[in-house]
């Protein structure tokens, strides 16, 4: 079976660029803002605990996705070929 690398790709950018999102906006509830630097903020350059931290991990979250998934995706099909 072949995979859509652009559905996967899509796919992947949103949910990891959502899931950043939700999960720098839980840990702003439970534990309120930080501007110390996280791990992902090293990676992600502006993305700290703050509410403008989240929308650049959103950012940085779908475009990592995008290129994650549509790697996947791509080497999937290129050895799924080969069976």
């Amino acid at each position: 079976m072949k995979l859509s690398v652009k559905a996967l790709a899509l796919t992947s950018g949103i949910l990891w660029g959502l899931g950043l999102f939700f999960a720098t906006w839980w840990i702003i509830l439970m534990n309120g803002e930080s501007s110390e630097t996280t791990f992902i903020g090293m990676i992600y350059r502006g993305y700290s605990l703050t509410p403008l931290g989240s929308v650049f991990g959103l950012v940085w979250g779908f475009f990592d996705g995008l290129i994650g998934g549509a790697i996947f995706a791509w080497l999937y099909n290129l050895l799924a070929k080969g069976k």
